[in-house]
């Protein structure tokens, strides 16, 4: 299971799209003002440099070269995942694995706990299978799931109820980041992947969504539950365990005896790599829910989160005028500084690798909503890497912050551009 948050259009008039949107960007280009042509370096700098609802920082040298309302607080968008990667890293360290448990009732259900395992996708299911099989277990009366570990009435900041996957519902045992991948042909459903057994509950999204090729996600925390009762249980039978009803969701009950603890296959870093290359929402969410766990049982919600998240803030940087409302820049409530935001990509300069990469000496995260386009990271600068931080809270071309990076990589002096280092 890829994280992949959307899959491509299928095929059909797939040429005749792509006529349009070549017709569309050349229109763009000969008829675009000068505001939207950038010629070189200086021209994309100069242009965030002009823009009055936005915050640049840039250091070369560990000093300021170039400050733009480096305090201003701005909504960052999607890059609040390098400060949520950071504190998941300091929590547990690169090589944590999270686990789930599973328990045999004494009426032979399997029921199965679960702790935040970001990444529980069909190919982990069918290890856990595996595993259990080798166990000896041969045939349970069904699939319990136990996803009390969150509180069932979770609401994620910035989440809104489309179906898109960036929108998927966070839950404590979730399957393939709770979305589901099916291919309707002439009212014939199957799964999109050849990894992932389709069950009833992806049949009936297959229906409902019509003819094509769909990523949606499973919309409410039953749904998900539900949906990985069912696609555990379709592993389960394909490793050769009979599986006698179907599943159900509950408490484990009181003297259910546990028969197998799964460390998930990928450690954090692998998963934090995922998490920001993709700009996995799911992921991101759920390890911020996570770092509000200190082992004294209650359930977990945003606000144990939020205090949580502070609580490390105030000790690892001692900000003031900040806020955070979830943990994958989804809130339009999320306010950071420039000068804040890159003191995080300097403290996450050990894991800079972590972040998607740039063929052109740029490794950043980008950050986007309906008039936001952010991006914070590393350049290489005089065969050093130097951090950046980028925060546009107003309507611009979309690919002005990677001309800015691009143009910061180039740019023989930045020192000009801002005498003093400011702005």
């Amino acid at each position: 299971m890829s994280p992949f948050h959307q899959l491509p259009a299928p095929g059909a008039g797939r040429s005749s799209r792509k006529l349009v949107g070549l017709l569309v960007a050349v229109l763009t280009v000969l008829t675009a003002g000068p505001t939207q042509i950038l010629a070189g370096p200086d021209d994309a700098l100069s242009r965030a440099l002009a823009l009055p609802q936005a915050g640049f920082l840039v250091e070369e040298g560990g000093k300021p070269v170039i400050s733009h309302n480096p305090d201003r607080p701005m909504i960052p968008a999607s890059t609040m995942k390098i400060l949520t990667a950071l504190a998941v890293i300091e929590r547990w360290g690169l090589g944590h694995r999270f686990y789930t448990d599973f328990y045999l009732g004494a009426d032979d259900r399997l029921w199965v706990k679960g702790y935040g395992d970001p990444y529980l996708v069909s190919e982990e299911l069918a290890r856990i299978a595996k595993a259990l099989r080798a166990r000896g277990i041969r045939r349970v009366s069904g699939v319990g799931t136990d996803d009390s570990y969150f509180d069932p009435g979770l609401e994620i900041s910035g989440r809104s109820s489309t179906d898109n996957p960036y929108d998927a519902p966070v839950t404590a045992l979730a399957a393939n980041f709770n979305t589901i991948s099916v291919v309707n042909r002439g009212g014939e459903v199957r799964s999109a992947e050849a990894q992932t057994p389709l069950t009833p509950m992806a049949r009936q999204f297959g229906q409902e969504l019509g003819s094509g090729e769909h990523r949606v996600n499973l919309q409410s925390r039953d749904k998900a539950v539900q949906y990985f009762g069912q696609l555990l249980s379709a592993e389960l039978e394909q490793a050769g365990i009979q599986v006698g009803g179907g599943p159900i969701a509950g408490r484990v009950p009181a003297g259910a005896r546990k028969v197998y603890r799964h460390e998930d296959s990928r450690d954090l870093r692998a998963m934090l790599s995922a998490m920001l290359k993709y700009s996995n929402n799911f992921i991101a969410n759920d390890l911020f829910l996570k770092l509000a766990d200190r082992g004294d049982g209650p359930q977990l919600d945003m606000a144990d989160a939020q205090r949580a998240f502070r609580a490390w803030i105030d000790r690892k940087f001692g900000w003031r005028d900040y806020r955070i409302e979830d943990g994958a820049g989804l809130s339009r409530a999320n306010r950071l500084s420039a000068r804040q935001l890159l003191e995080a990509v300097n403290a996450f300069a050990p894991y800079r690798t972590l972040l998607p990469e740039r063929s052109d000496g740029v490794w950043a995260k980008t950050g986007t909503l309906s008039g936001v386009s952010c991006y914070a990271g590393f350049v290489r600068r005089g065969g050093r890497w130097e951090s950046f931080s980028l925060l546009i809270n107003q309507s611009v071309p979309y690919n002005l912050r990677l001309q800015v990076a691009d143009a910061l990589v180039r740019a023989p002096s930045l020192v000009h551009l801002c005498p003093g280092g400011s702005c």
